[in-house]
């Protein structure tokens, strides 16, 4: 891995290029800077070239919609949140203490916030919470969508499937055939949704991003540059 930096209106942002074993290039912008995954067998002079370009994208990219700040989203007591095709009603308490929790019932969301922290702190426990009990209730309908995928796409040995608070990455799959999925994507459409998971799955089948990869990704799902193209455009106002 090699990092190098960024100066975007006096902000630095580290640039992480990694060299892996697939066959075409990968750019993302994340909270942690910007990530460019390039294939191993170019050559350098190439790789210099691809590394300037990529880095005037994002900085043109950048320059146009600075990232939110990790926890800037406001929630109030009262607040109606959609995620999906559910609507919930946030019922917000600050009470004398220095830990916080939350619950469901009947699309009703209670958080208790520990009023003696600081506001930020109090910003990260409600971002956290609802990412926790929001994903917790609609857990089973993605356990159900993964194995229904799975069977009809990939047959491959699953284990468990897991909402993660990614900040960075969509999705992930991990060696004992774990998929997790960002909570981020309880905000995307079905259909981007769709994608990451096939996506987490055809990694169960190929552990790289190779041309067999891409090729079992693009079976499931023929259009799925639009998803990614979409989650490029818009991903970045997703989340809580």
């Amino acid at each position: 891995m090699i990092t190098l930096p960024l100066n975007i209106n006096g902000k630095k942002y580290p640039v992480l290029i990694s060299l892996e074993d697939r066959d075409s290039y990968r750019v993302s912008i994340g909270k942690k800077g910007i990530s460019i995954r390039i294939p191993q067998s170019i050559s350098r002079d190439e790789m210099v070239r691809e590394i300037l370009k990529t880095k005037k994208w994002a900085k043109e990219q950048l320059e146009r919609s600075p990232p939110k700040e990790e926890y800037s989203n406001e929630y109030h007591d009262g607040d109606k949140l959609i995620v999906g095709d559910k609507e919930y009603t946030l019922s917000i308490m600050y009470m004398p203490k220095q830990s916080s929790s939350a619950g469901i019932i009947n699309n009703i969301i209670s958080l208790n916030i520990a009023s003696e922290l600081s506001e930020e702190k109090q910003k990260k426990h409600i971002s956290v919470l609802l990412s926790r009990v929001i994903a917790r209730q609609r857990l089973p309908e993605l356990e159900s969508k993964i194995k229904q995928l799975n069977e009809k796409h990939f047959q491959a040995n699953l284990n468990k499937v897991f909402f993660k608070k990614h900040r960075s990455k969509w999705g992930s799959c991990s060696s004992n055939n774990n998929v997790n999925i960002s909570t981020k994507l309880l905000f995307a459409p079905d259909e981007v949704l769709e994608y990451v998971c096939i996506h987490e799955l055809a990694h169960l089948k190929e552990h790289n991003h190779s041309k067999q990869f891409w090729a079992l990704v693009e079976t499931a799902m023929p259009n799925y540059k639009e998803k990614e193209d979409w989650l490029k455009k818009q991903g970045g106002n997703l989340g809580f």
